[in-house]
């Protein structure tokens, strides 16, 4: 088995790689498993920019192959944000429902038609001694005018999906995982693994 890193702490991320790259041959790990590991800092424009340093970082630290991922959702109309400042747009907290309360506010007045947003995952793979390479993974959809639902995380209690008519929150973690970003975004690394 050939080892990776997934550069992340959330257990449930590790679960979804290890779910996808096992098969492959991976014997995946996570910063979990390197408790001393560096803590970079995401300095990046965009979500892309964001994952390439934490997988290069990581990369070079351990000498191993690493996979590193940021996401986010943007809306139209609000010419993109939240961006790569999803998980911090109502201040430096990370505050899941004052993100949500704050995208509310902005878009209370706006109609259905103008509130398309997509979710965006960018994952990076940075192999010692090689290009790092990325793919951008993306689920569509808009935003609700208010919250629904009690699964996901984050903004998926009004982020609804174009053709269910639900939010993400709605759906069970087996669909979510079906249609998500993160999902498209893993199954094309996936096929650069190969």
């Amino acid at each position: 088995m050939k080892n990776i890193i997934i550069a992340t702490k959330n257990k449930g991320k590790v679960r979804e790689f290890e779910a996808m790259l096992a098969p492959l041959g991976y014997q995946v790990q996570s910063l979990l498993d390197f408790p001393a590991s560096i803590d970079v800092e995401e300095t990046g424009q965009t979500f892309e920019e964001n994952a390439i340093l934490k997988a290069e970082a990581i990369s070079k630290e351990f000498q191993l192959m690493t996979i590193a991922d940021d996401s986010g959702l943007e809306i139209d109309f609000l010419n993109g944000e939240p961006g790569v400042f999803s998980a911090r747009y109502a201040g430096p907290e990370k505050d899941d429902q004052a993100n949500i309360e704050k995208v509310l506010e902005k878009l209370e007045n706006v109609e259905m038609g103008q509130r398309q947003a997509r979710f965006v995952c960018a994952l990076a793979i940075s192999i010692p001694g090689k290009q790092t390479k990325t793919v951008i993974g993306t689920c569509e959809g808009y935003i609700a005018y208010e919250r629904k639902g009690q699964g996901g995380f984050g903004y998926d209690p009004i982020f609804c999906i174009d053709d269910k008519g639900k939010t993400m929150a709605e759906l069970s973690k087996e669909d979510k995982n079906k249609i998500s970003h993160r999902a498209d975004a893993i199954r094309k690394i996936k096929e650069l693994l190969k």
